[in-house]
């Protein structure tokens, strides 16, 4: 079986990401039928495993499958299939290329938008990166709502105008990197 491109698995982990983001059933649905033809171009499939409130993608091949879209366990490799957790901690081993990475964001948004976005985007930057480790464009909602709710508030002391133009500053942040806010 030859393995998924690092490519291949990136897009289906976007693709997931944007069909768990996705407010609209049909949007999600089409984002996920997206995934599947991708991942069935070079013989995979995907199922998305909820653990403890995180979402994994386990693209596994299609050969695992009989007719009835069961995985046969005489079939079953593990060394054949690919898990991407979607939720929670990203890997603490990439910590400083996410924080390069938010940082740019939170820079490009304050050259573009000014201070108070910017100083906004900067707090969202060292939230992502301190508390999850993750690329802002990869936090769940349930990420943002606790930045918007707890953090933002306790630890970054944001002005009126910061938290008036909250909403604002997030849609700044996520069109940088052709994302919708979660």
């Amino acid at each position: 079986m030859p393995e998924l491109s690092a490519e291949t698995v990136a897009e289906a982990e976007r693709l997931t990401c944007l069909a768990l983001r996705a407010s609209d059933p049909d949007e999600a649905d089409a984002y996920r039928s997206e995934r599947d033809a991708l991942l069935a171009e070079a013989g995979y499939a995907a199922r998305e495993r909820e653990d403890g409130g995180t979402v994994t993608l386990v693209c596994y091949p299609e050969a695992w499958l009989d007719e009835a879209g069961t995985i046969r366990m005489d079939r079953f490799d593990p060394e054949e299939a690919v898990e991407r957790p979607l939720g929670g901690p990203g890997d603490p081993d990439e910590w400083d290329e996410v924080a390069t990475h938010n940082r740019g964001i939170a820079r490009a948004v304050h050259e573009a938008h000014g201070s108070v976005h910017g100083e906004t985007v900067t707090a969202l930057a060292d939230f992502a990166s301190n508390h999850y480790a993750k690329p802002i464009e990869a936090l769940t909602r349930d990420e943002l709502d606790e930045f918007r709710e707890e953090y933002l508030v306790r630890n970054a002391w944001p002005s009126d105008a910061q938290l008036d133009r909250l909403s604002e500053s997030l849609r700044y942040a996520f069109a940088l990197v052709d994302e919708e806010v979660p």
